[in-house]
Order: C-alpha cells, then sequence, then structure tokens
C-alpha cells in the first residue's frame, strides 16, 4: 500500500474513532457528517498523493510550472475538445472586443486550439498529472473553466490566480453533481435562474463564502441550435443516451433493457457518456459485445451530440442533461426508467429539496416500468405525442432564458469581473 493510501485511511479511521459508539443522528445530520467526513479523508488522500508526485518529479517548488507559465489576465482551461460548444460563443465574443487570452486545453485534438485569433494564445497542456501541475501554479487575474471540484481533489487553487469562475456545461441544477463540487470557486456562471437557489443553500449550510452567480444563458445549446441539419428519415430511430455511473441506465438496467430494444423494429443507437468510457469500461465492452449481432444497433462516440439527436423520433435517458438538450433543440418524447436515484455522495444530498432537474426530467419524460418485453408498443404509442411543448417551452424558460445570447451574456460578465 502507497503512502498516499495509508494516509488517506488513517484519516479515515480516526474520524470514524472520535464519533460516539451509540446516539441517534437525523438524517440531515447525517448527510452533512457524511459529505464532512468524505470531504477531510479525499483531500488528505490526494493532498498526500500530490506531495509525492511533487517530491518524484522535481516539482514542488513549481519551477517546471513557473518557466512555462506566464501572467495572464485571462486564462480559459478546456479538458478537451467535447466542451468547445460551450467555450467557443465566449471565445468569439472576447476575440471580437480584443480582449487577450490563453486559453489551454488538455486534448490535442481541441478545436480551440486552432482558434484564429490575435488576441488568443492557444496550448495543449497535457493530460492528467501533468494539467494539474501546471494549473495549480499558474499566474492569471481570472481563470474560467468548465471542470468542477476546484481545491477539493487534485486540482488545487494556485497562489498566482485573483478569480476562478465555472461555467456551467449543463442545463441541470447543481444537485446533480458530485459532493463540493462548487465550493471553492469566486464566481459562477449559470445557465438559467433556476440553479441559483441551490448554490446558495449549500453556501449556508457549509459556511463558504457567496459567489457571484450570473445568468448568462446556455452557450452549447446556441451554438446546436444553429447549426444546419438534414431533415430527419423515414426509419424509426430511439437514441439510448444515459448518464454514467450506478444510477445510469447502463448500471440500474443494462441489457434487461437493450436487448429487448435491439430485438425490435427501431434502429437504436447508444450513446454513452464520455466520462463512461474512462469510468465505466469494461461495462461499455461487455455490453457491445452481447448487442454486437444486431444489425439495427449502433453505438456513438462522437464528441458531438446534435446529429444523433436529430436523427432519433425518441430519447431514452436517465438523469442526464442531454434530457433538456433532446426536448428543447426538437421537441420530441423522452422515456426515463423508473427506480430511486441515490443522492449519496451529489450535491443533492445537502440540498432540502433535492435536485430539480430530477423533478422537471418526471415532468418532460414519460415512464418506463420494467421489465420492458413490449417496449416497442409502449415507444409507438410516445411517437404520437403532441401535447408535451407546453411543458417545454416552461421548463426551458427557467434553465436557458436567453436563446442565442449566451456568448455575449458570458463575454460581458467576463469583462466586467476583469475590470471590477
Amino acid at each position: 500500500m502507497n503512502v498516499g493510501m495509508r494516509a488517506f485511511y488513517a484519516a479515515f479511521f480516526a474520524l470514524l474513532a472520535i464519533a460516539p459508539a451509540s446516539g441517534y443522528i437525523d438524517p440531515g445530520t447525517g448527510s452533512m457528517l457524511f459529505s464532512f467526513i468524505t470531504g477531510i479523508t479525499v483531500t488528505l488522500f490526494f493532498f498526500c498523493k500530490n506531495l509525492i508526485i511533487k517530491l518524484r518529479t522535481g516539482g514542488f517548488f513549481g519551477a517546471v510550472a513557473a518557466k512555462k507559465n506566464m501572467r495572464h489576465s485571462l486564462v480559459i482551461y478546456s479538458e478537451g475538445r467535447q466542451y468547445w460548444n460551450v467555450f467557443s460563443p465566449v471565445l468569439e465574443e472576447l476575440s471580437r472586443r480584443g480582449v487577450p487570452c490563453a486559453y489551454y486545453s488538455s486534448d490535442e485534438g481541441d478545436p480551440g486550439l486552432c482558434f484564429d485569433s490575435p488576441h488568443v494564445k492557444a496550448e495543449c497542456i497535457g493530460k492528467g498529472n501533468a494539467a494539474f501541475r501546471f494549473l495549480n501554479f499558474l499566474e492569471a487575474d481570472l481563470c474560467l473553466m468548465t471542470t468542477p471540484g476546484l481545491d477539493v481533489l487534485q486540482l488545487r487553487r494556485s497562489p498566482g490566480v485573483g478569480r476562478y469562475v465555472h461555467i456551467l456545461h449543463s442545463t441541470a441544477d447543481v444537485g446533480l453533481y458530485k459532493l463540493f463540487s462548487f465550493d471553492y470557486f469566486d464566481a459562477m456562471l449559470l445557465t438559467g435562474p433556476v440553479q441559483i437557489e441551490g448554490i446558495r443553500e449549500l453556501e449556508r449550510k457549509r459556511g463558504t463564502p457567496e459567489k457571484e452567480l450570473i445568468v448568462s444563458g446556455c452557450t452549447y445549446l446556441d451554438v446546436l441550435a444553429s447549426r444546419p441539419l438534414p431533415p430527419k428519415g423515414p426509419e424509426k430511430t430511439v437514441l439510448v443516451a444515459p448518464s454514467w455511473g450506478p444510477n445510469s441506465i447502463f448500471a440500474r438496467f443494462g441489457l434487461d433493457l437493450l436487448e429487448p430494444l435491439a430485438r425490435s423494429s427501431y434502429r437504436v443507437i447508444i450513446r454513452p457518456h464520455p466520462q463512461s468510457l474512462i469510468s465505466e469500461a469494461p461495462l461499455v465492452r461487455s455490453l457491445q459485445e452481447v448487442l454486437a449481432s444486431y444489425p439495427n444497433v449502433e453505438w456513438n462516440f462522437d464528441a458531438e451530440n446534435i446529429m444523433t439527436l436529430s436523427r432519433s423520433d425518441l430519447m431514452i435517458s436517465d438523469f442526464s442533461g442531454v434530457i433538456f438538450d433532446f426536448a428543447f433543440l426538437f421537441g420530441r418524447p423522452v422515456f426515463c426508467p423508473e427506480f430511486e436515484f441515490d443522492v449519496r455522495a451529489y450535491e443533492a444530498s445537502d440540498l432540502d429539496q433535492g435536485s430539480w432537474t430530477l423533478r422537471a426530467n418526471r415532468e418532460l419524460s414519460m415512464p418506463l416500468e420494467a421489465p420492458f418485453a413490449n417496449i416497442e408498443a409502449v415507444l409507438d404509442r410516445a411517437a404520437a405525442r403532441k401535447d408535451i411543448h407546453e411543458t417545454i417551452n416552461r421548463i426551458r424558460n427557467q434553465v436557458c432564458p436567453y436563446p442565442g445570447e449566451a456568448g455575449s451574456r458570458s463575454a460581458g460578465a467576463i469583462c466586467a469581473m476583469l475590470h471590477s
């Protein structure tokens, strides 16, 4: 067992040891205690792990990063090409305004690295520990990113950064993010006003400073809505687009759901969440192997989802934000299999009302009940539904009230912060 893991377990069992052996803890206090213990132990583990990495690589004092980093007024960091639709409207507007910016990405294939502007310096800084070492010694007045968990795991606040700003890359509320995803950001760019309440509640309960919250709209939906698309073909098509983790339909239902679909007359497009290819790769491979013999089943791993959305008559999902994308852009029916969502380890565990997204999903989608033997007939009936547009419009106004304006509003908010 390495030093980091020993530190992790030592801290965990030390915290357990100080708890009384008996007594009643109410559910709310228990949730907060679980959150506190999780945060402390995980932070200790990654502190020790990062310390070992820095000592081994000679980067303890940031010498390597300091040589590579120069101070910038504004830095945008992207984990990869899948987030280019989030950043591109912002970067285009900043460039139009003549605002100098450094764009750093962990993906050599990120289109942002080819962004042509005299005001933008673009560079790939590598993945994993290489990226963290670079970012942890960053020098900038403001750093904008979609990456959650600042100052919780490996991504630490750099003493050289004046302000960290998170831009949401989903229309979902914060309840479906992992614990402590946003606690240590200075500001957040939100897609809609419905996201404010949950953030403020977490700040009050955890005693963290109030962040500056700006409702600026949904940049990536603006990009997707502007794309010219071919007309929908005649083939009946259903898209399976889950999130990832133990609550996803892959983990909950797997082949119990996918095989009845594969035996139907529908064209079945299966589009795993990008994180599934990292965290659940064996599960994805096993599903691919079993379904390989069905000619009507295809797997989609494109960086963008717009083409698969446009081809589909229906969607089956779980708690993924792609439900909103599909409903808002195309107004077509969505199904969600029924199950009890386990909120442990999510921000929703510390929210009195749980996750707004889960409640909205139930309004937008139709339930699918297991077993799924008659799923084709259920889907056929739903494909003819015409009564969902009022619900879609109402929810859309709550989560993205400024269609077509997100790039200019986000850039305006960033410029205001830079000059404040």
